[in-house]
C-alpha cells in the first residue's frame, strides 16, 4: 500500500478508537514518525495531509528537515523531536525542532533554555516520564517521585520553554492491552501534576505508536506517533 493509503487507514483506526472513548477527533494529533526515511517519503506523506511529522535523531533531521522544508510553503510542517537527546545537541535540536517530546532531566531543559533563549525562541516541550520504569529507556523516574516533581518546578520557570504537557513510550508487550496500565498511569500522573502545578496547561499526552495507538487514544493520548503503519518496516 502507498503511505497515501497507509495514512488514510490509520487515520480511520484513529477515528474509530476516538469514537469508541467517547471523544472528539479534534483531540488527537497525528504524528508520522518518518525515521530513517527520505525526504520523498516525508513530501508524500505531507501530499496526503501529514502536518505533523516525528524525527528521532538530530543528526538525520538537520539534513532531511531544511530539505522538505525548502520545497513546501514555510510552516506548513510542525517538526517533532521524538527521540533521546543529549545535551550537547540542544542547540541545534532548537534550531531545527519546533516541539521537543523527549525533554527527560532537568539538565536537558537548561540546556534548552539556553539554547532557545540564543536563539530568540520558544519552545514547547513534554516531559518525557519512564511509566514502566524500564532500565532500557529513558524518562523521569517515577520511583524518586519528591525529585521528579522538584525537577519539574524548576522546568516550569524557564523562560523560553513551554511546557505542554507528557510523553511516554509503552513497553514491549504481547498485545496491546497489556499496554494500557502504562497508559492509564500516564494520565492519571498528568492529572495529578495539573492541580499540583495549575499555571501550566498539561494538554498533551503523547503517547501509543504503530502497535498500541488505539488503545492509547481509550486512555486519553493527544498525540500518537506511528512510523511503521504509514511509511512501511525499516530496513
Amino acid at each position: 500500500m502507498s503511505i497515501a493509503e497507509n495514512l488514510a487507514r490509520v487515520r480511520e483506526q484513529i477515528e474509530t478508537a476516538a469514537q469508541r472513548a467517547g471523544r472528539p477527533l479534534s483531540d488527537i494529533t497525528l504524528v508520522a514518525v518518518s525515521k530513517t526515511f527520505p525526504t520523498a517519503a516525508i513530501l508524500e506523506a505531507y501530499a496526503a495531509g501529514a502536518r505533523d511529522i516525528g524525527e528521532n535523531r538530530v543528526e538525520e533531521a538537520s539534513e532531511k528537515i531544511p530539505s522538505a522544508n525548502a520545497q513546501l510553503a514555510q510552516d506548513k510542517i510542525r517538526w517533532h523531536l521524538i527521540g533521546h537527546l543529549q545535551r550537547r545537541k540542544a542547540r541545534a535540536a532548537v534550531t531545527f525542532f519546533d516541539i521537543a517530546q523527549s525533554v527527560d532531566t532537568l539538565r536537558l531543559a537548561e540546556a534548552l533554555n539556553r539554547a532557545a533563549a540564543e536563539q530568540k525562541k520558544q519552545l514547547p516541550i513534554l516531559l518525557q516520564v519512564n511509566v514502566g520504569n524500564d532500565p532500557n529507556k529513558f524518562g523521569f523516574d517515577l520511583n524518586a517521585r519528591a525529585e521528579f516533581l522538584r525537577d519539574i518546578a524548576k522546568i516550569i520557570p524557564l523562560t523560553n520553554l513551554q511546557v505542554q504537557g507528557l510523553m511516554t513510550i509503552g513497553p514491549l508487550v504481547a498485545t496491546p492491552e497489556q499496554a494500557r496500565p502504562f497508559f492509564r498511569e500516564l494520565r492519571k500522573l498528568r492529572d495529578e501534576l495539573a492541580q499540583k502545578f495549575p499555571e501550566v496547561n498539561w494538554r498533551e499526552l503523547s503517547m501509543g505508536m504503530t502497535d498500541d495507538y488505539a488503545v492509547a487514544i481509550e486512555e486519553g493520548a493527544t498525540i500518537v506517533r506511528i512510523g511503521r503503519a504509514i511509511f512501511g518496516q525499516r530496513g
